[in-house]
């Protein structure tokens, strides 16, 4: 049970009544979830899923810096579970990844897990076995910091977003092993070859469709999946959450991304956004009209509405295919207009890293294949390929690339007029440096790969199953270099460890807990080894990291209390 204070019978009520009227929010030192099966109403579609108490997102946790919690987890769904809590550095041992971290928890059972809290800020939970966590099973939590926060607001909402798909999980995986292009709904015409023709010229446009058929790939590979209705705090557009204000006050709204595949553009058509929180830690304010939240990342910002008058907050999907609606308004019942979704983007081989203006006339038979055709399109094998013999595309020779959030060419970068301001991740500085800046003696490559004509997703070419553990040792400072092979945005997350990513700030480098990485582009984080034990390290993309881009990082060495497991059950799969 959750513990109340005894403050007679009318405090009691009292309380009572102010829990009633917040039933997604716990505010003591011990919580207790159920894992449940639960009905999901999107009011596009009913469905069965899985939520926590009852509910899919489940209850905002709000937890105090410094103090320990307990959390008692009781699962009461005829299969095993798990509870990850996204971000929260904590003992390896409690970290809720099956495999890795404990066994996880059987049906019928109740888990408790106990850590201490040393943070503040925006976070969330979910589960990670199997497909639950986009089958519903995710909740918010919110740290308050033990200091006075470097700004100030009136109202605090969490906006936490989902692409909630009919089909379950299990369901998406088999159709996209099956057909990988299963939901993509914005594949390209007859009509719009003809189109790019009249406009570019019909050698380049030749060229163009070739170089994509030969890497089994088409311009609209942005999303894996569609079909989705976004979510937000479990309401979709027509249902339309509300977030109410006084005209003057200062709302912090806490973005969360806990979508299975879908990256958002977020803006809030007439009120300008103050980025002050990037995944948990604060950063030095910047005023933005839109962002980019990538799958598991966390933002929050500061808007200020002074009129009387309702505001969309508008989250559309990075493929263009789907938007999610919410509201900021003086009153209930308010709306406000909501934008139009604009054109599908396409990726272009600038994306890819490639020349396009020398895509005209290129003999594709002749690029240096050594591990196979195009036509076989095994991006496992990519590190093979000489992309020094592809013009303009030399991943080799890449330094720190300040900006890894959008692809080189016109696809993924945001497209709106001069006067608007777009979130990248080179605007973010950290509001106070966690850690002394220092050389990193070591460096890892990461290349993120995969083949997309057998669904398989991988890191330096091999799947989870097929690759050791990455080891590290306590206390070093270890650097990473990520190269996104793909033509798919990867979320990296790694476990129980800060991300320090590059941006060129030096001491003022963002700290995070998931780095995107967009197609054909190059990205460096650096790591304070500081958490001894075994940790996951994936794409959070959850068909990506279930396909095999996923690794185990294990940190050797450290305090002696943070041993090693002796016996992890090895049946259950992530």
């Amino acid at each position: 049970m959750r513990h109340l204070i005894l403050m007679g019978r009318r405090g009691c009520i009292a309380a009572a009544f102010s829990l009633a009227m917040m039933p997604f929010t716990s505010f003591a030192d011990v919580y207790d979830l159920t894992v449940d099966k639960v009905i999901i109403d999107t009011g596009d579609f009913k469905k069965q899923g899985i939520g926590y108490n009852g509910a899919s997102p489940g209850p905002v946790l709000r937890f105090n810096e410094g103090e320990d919690v307990t959390i008692n987890v009781t699962n009461n769904l005829d299969k095993s579970t798990s509870i990850h809590w996204h971000g929260l550095i904590l003992p390896y041992q409690q970290d809720g990844v099956p495999t890795i971290s404990y066994d996880g928890i059987k049906p019928g059972e109740t888990f408790t897990y106990n850590f201490p809290i040393i943070q503040s800020g925006t976070y969330w939970f979910h589960s990670h076995s199997g497909f639950q966590e986009p089958d519903g099973a995710y909740g918010a939590i919110v740290i308050k910091s033990k200091k006075r926060e470097p700004f100030r607001y009136d109202k605090d909402y969490v906006v936490q977003l989902t692409d909630k798909h009919p089909h379950s999980g299990a369901r998406i995986m088999r159709n996209l092993k099956t057909m990988p292009d299963y939901y993509n709904r914005q594949q390209q015409t007859l009509a719009d070859f003809f189109n790019d023709a009249e406009a570019n010229g019909l050698n380049v446009t030749i060229s163009d469709r070739m170089a994509w058929g030969d890497m089994r790939m088409m311009p609209a590979d942005i999303e894996d999946l569609q079909g989705f209705t976004p979510l937000i705090n479990g309401k979709g557009p027509s249902q339309n959450w509300t977030g109410l204000f006084k005209p003057g006050e200062r709302v912090r709204l806490r973005f969360i991304n806990s979508s299975a595949m879908t990256y958002f553009d977020i803006r809030i058509p007439g009120l300008k956004m103050t980025v002050v929180n990037a995944d948990g830690n604060n950063v030095q304010p910047v005023k933005v009209d839109e962002f980019r939240i990538a799958v598991a990342e966390t933002y929050d910002v500061i808007v200020r509405p002074t009129e009387d008058k309702a505001y969309t907050i508008s989250a559309a999907s990075m493929g263009r295919s789907a938007y999610g609606r919410g509201t900021l308004a003086p009153r209930e019942g308010m709306v406000a207009e909501v934008p139009d979704l604009k054109e599908r983007p396409l990726l272009t081989m600038a994306d890819m890293g490639m020349d396009h203006a020398n895509m005209a006339g290129m003999d594709h038979s002749k690029m240096n294949m050594s591990a196979g055709s195009m036509a076989d399109m095994d991006h496992s094998k990519m590190k093979e390929m000489d992309h020094s013999k592809m013009k303009g595309m030399d991943h080799s020779k890449m330094g720190p690339q300040p900006d890894p959030f959008y692809a080189a060419g016109s696809g993924l970068a945001p497209s709106h007029g001069e006067n608007r301001k777009f979130l990248s991740y080179k605007d973010l500085k950290a509001q106070k440096p966690i850690y002394k800046l220092r050389k990193a003696p070591r460096e890892i490559e990461v290349r993120l790969t995969g083949n997309m004509e057998r669904y398989i997703w991988s890191i330096n070419g091999k799947k989870y199953q097929d690759e050791e553990e990455i080891r590290l040792q306590y206390g070093e400072r270890v650097r990473f270099k990520f190269v996104n092979e793909t033509m798919m945005s990867h979320p990296m997350h790694l476990h129980g460890m800060w991300s320090i990513l590059d941006t060129g700030a030096g001491k003022w480098n963002p700290i995070k807990h998931t780095i995107s990485v967009a197609p054909g582009t190059t990205a460096y984080t650096e790591t304070e080894v500081d958490a001894p034990g075994q940790w996951a390290f994936h794409c959070h993309l959850s068909y990506h990291a279930a396909s095999g881009m996923f690794r185990k990082i294990v940190v050797e060495g450290g305090p002696e209390t943070a041993q090693l497991p002796s016996a992890i059950s090895k049946e259950s799969k992530i």
